[in-house]
């Protein structure tokens, strides 16, 4: 896909600049001025900066609570992140950029659930816990049609077998491409 042939929203946009920054050069770009700022940039949030290839997952990094000081700085570290120190995938190559097609979740603050009826995979996140440990999915995902699944998924991200009691919060995403 061409650059040209693209209408992103201005947090997708960052991600993509910073991610070909990076990959092509090695360089960490600066946040925009303040004044270039969307409103979205500017408040605090968790981010997660997910990329896909010919549709295919590629990289999903993020933060479930802000741990900078605005979203447009969340979104240049995960964005480096995603593409480059997902565990699940090797680091993005120049050669790829092309084909990259990006999203950005911005989180709402997490809440706890206190019944699974105050959850659907397709309105709501959800982070599990137990103990130390902590696994976190997005809402929305293909193939994640129960609350079942959507739970299991995340356990088992965080390494928490099925037998094990756990808190469970839910969070909504604005998602952006």
């Amino acid at each position: 896909m061409k650059d040209e042939a693209r209408v992103e929203h201005p947090l997708v946009r960052l991600a993509r600049r910073t991610i070909e920054e990076y990959v092509r050069r090695g360089k960490i770009i600066p946040p925009p001025p303040s004044q270039e700022m969307t409103p979205e940039m500017k408040r605090r949030a968790g981010v997660f900066v997910s990329l896909k290839k010919h549709g295919q997952l590629r990289g999903c990094i993020g933060t479930f609570l802000p741990t900078t000081e605005n979203v447009a700085t969340e979104v240049i570290h995960n964005a480096i992140a995603a593409a480059t120190e997902d565990p699940r995938f090797p680091p993005v190559q120049p050669h790829e950029l092309e084909d990259l097609e990006i999203s950005v979740d911005v989180l709402s603050e997490p809440e706890p659930v206190e019944s699974l009826d105050g959850l659907d995979p397709r309105e709501y996140g959800v982070i599990v816990e137990s103990g130390w440990r902590r696994g976190l999915l997005l809402p929305d995902l293909d193939g994640v049609d129960t609350v079942e699944h959507q739970l299991s998924i995340a356990m088992a991200k965080a390494g928490i077998s099925p037998d094990e009691p756990v808190k469970v919060y839910r969070f909504r995403v604005q998602r952006y491409k």
